[in-house]
């Protein structure tokens, strides 16, 4: 199932919650625990896409005593259903985030059956244990978004030209557009930009929202010259994001589907503002999912993951006058993957990646944390690797795991 669809399978459920869910957690109130993210000190913002509201959580936390390691727990969401009293197919994982003092790691977690939806996060320390957040215990604030899709605008159910529609198709007919209300929370400097859709006509849609919360935000609408579909764009939301310094500014870099990526300035983000974001690259046909900020020695990094493709990494640095292009530059006509100009601008490399990065977040300063789809059990693990090498070995069988191989004098 992809990632969009076991998201909005999720507010679908959640949408027929009952008066006892309901009670539960009378003051919470959180009905979906979709898009994390952590400030400096420990806070964690929850995007609820059903409820249509930006929580924040206090989450004091002592520093890690433990060294970050390489590891691997596996069948992460065996286990994740195993802690949550459900059977593994009814559990679906959205997002995770690291803890900037705690080392640990945050999952945001549906629980789905009994024609119920229900948020949960699950934490994973150091040393692999798993545990429940109990999210009504902890000191929290709750932002409510100004701009928001009902629940009865749905998407439109498309098949394959060749193919037709199928079953699973059709399904997609049913779900929320209110699902991409929250795609990606980035925190910066004080602030919480929200990347999403606003409106049930798909307008993609930049908050910008103080913290600690005082009850206002700024709501500005994107459009960005999409190159694959060589057309102009507001209906698709940002889908992951990062601050940079760029041009000598700081600058949000977002990727989008089918995977255009743009500059925004932040000071152009403002209530009510119409940007016309600076489209620069695209990666090509796929649907991205993270983008992780991280240091190859000296040089900053973006390491941006895809459900369709390996991750690319793509230097800070060549970000800076990257030319922007407008309709005017290309052929018209939509541009697949074996089109000569794909991929385009300083898109990076492609970096080998054993199996699916569903979900990554860096995890200290040169790790990442990543839920991962091994290529050949298909199991879901969560796996530590360091940024340098993101990878399990356990699946490669190379010229250098043949012992004889080992002992081979080279030619001269």
């Amino acid at each position: 199932m992809s990632h969009l669809t076991s998201l909005a399978t999720a507010l679908l459920a959640g949408a027929l919650m009952t008066d006892t869910t309901h009670a539960e957690q009378p003051t919470l109130g959180l009905q979906f625990a979709g898009a994390l993210e952590f400030a400096d000190d420990g806070t964690l913002f929850v995007g609820d896409n059903y409820r249509g509201a930006v929580y924040a959580f206090e989450i004091p936390a002592e520093a890690s005593t433990t060294e970050i390691q390489p590891s691997s727990v596996l069948n992460i969401d065996t286990r994740i259903a195993e802690l949550l009293g459900v059977g593994v197919g009814a559990i679906e994982i959205n997002d995770i985030a690291t803890h900037p003092i705690s080392d640990d790691i945050y999952i945001s977690v549906t629980r789905i059956g009994n024609f119920a939806s229900q948020p949960a996060i699950v934490t994973v320390s150091p040393d692999n244990r798993l545990q429940l957040l109990d999210m009504s215990a902890l000191t929290f604030t709750k932002q409510e978004l100004n701009a928001f899709p009902d629940a009865q605008t749905t998407f439109t159910v498309r098949g394959a030209r060749r193919v037709g529609i199928l079953p699973r198709d059709q399904a997609k007919g049913s779900v929320a557009v209110r699902s991409l209300a929250i795609m990606d929370m980035e925190f910066y400097d004080g602030e919480l930009f929200v990347a999403g859709v606003a409106h049930d006509d798909f307008q993609s849609s930049l908050r910008r929202i103080a913290y600690p919360f005082e009850g206002s935000q700024s709501l500005a609408s994107v459009d960005m010259y999409h190159i694959v579909h060589d057309q102009y764009e507001s209906r698709a939301p940002i889908r992951a994001m990062s601050v940079q310094q760029v041009d000598g500014k700081a600058q949000l870099v977002a990727a989008y589907t089918c995977s255009p990526v743009v500059l925004i300035p932040l000071e152009d983000i403002e209530d009510g503002a119409q940007i016309s974001a600076s489209t620069i690259m695209d990666m090509g046909n796929g649907q991205p999912l993270d983008m992780v900020p991280f240091q190859m020695g000296d040089e900053p990094m973006l390491f941006v993951t895809n459900h369709s493709r390996s991750p690319r990494v793509i230097p800070v640095a060549g970000l800076s006058g990257a030319r922007v292009v407008t309709d005017e530059d290309f052929e018209r006509g939509p541009k697949l993957d074996m089109h000569p100009v794909m991929p385009f601008g300083p898109v990076g490399k492609h970096v080998m990646f054993d199996g699916v990065s569903l979900h990554i977040a860096r995890l200290g300063d040169s790790h990442f944390a990543s839920v991962t789809r091994d290529a050949y059990t298909g199991t879901l693990n969560l796996d530590i690797n360091p940024t340098f090498f993101p990878n399990r070995m356990h699946n490669f069988f190379a010229e250098s795991d043949i012992p004889a191989s080992n002992n081979a004098e080279p030619r001269r």
